[in-house]
């Protein structure tokens, strides 16, 4: 701000006091000081304000290259959606009509042939015998009378 060094401060306090005289000067000295105060901080609320400014302006001018970035970005991919949508509906219109063509021929319907009452396993039948494997369900009654032991006489 002013640059006063300590000689001049006190030449200036010299004067004051021979003019304004020693009852008066510490009345004097606070209200030079609260105004001097007051000015600081004025001048400091004008600086903030102008940074502030600034900033906005720089925030402004940020959002602004963002938001052209943005539109250059979606009318970009929006170009090249609708060249994918061109090239697809050519691709898929080809390949339709050669399905269509291909369709007009329908198989007639033949039977598979399978029996899905018959189990086929894996296991060759004379193994299962062997292992004692059940092949054939039976009811708990059944296989009571099966096991049960014979009288011999």
């Amino acid at each position: 701000m002013i640059d006063i060094g300590l000689s001049k401060m006190a030449l200036i306090g010299a004067v004051a006091l021979v003019v304004i005289g020693p009852e008066k000067l510490p009345r004097v000295a606070r209200t030079v000081g609260t105004l001097l105060g007051k000015a600081q901080r004025y001048v400091a609320d004008v600086k903030a304000e102008v940074n502030r400014s600034m900033e906005l302006d720089e925030l402004k001018k940020m959002k602004d290259s963002v938001e052209s970035a943005a539109r250059d970005v979606h009318n970009t991919i929006q170009t090249s959606a609708s060249e994918f949508e061109k090239d697809w509906a050519e691709a898929t219109g080809t390949a339709s009509a050669a399905l269509q063509e291909q369709s007009a021929v329908v198989p007639a319907y033949k039977h598979p042939g399978k029996n899905w009452r018959l189990k086929r396993g894996a296991v060759p039948q004379w193994y299962k015998a062997r292992a004692g494997v059940r092949t054939k369900a039976q009811s708990g009654a059944a296989r009571v009378a099966r096991f049960r032991p014979r009288k011999f006489h």
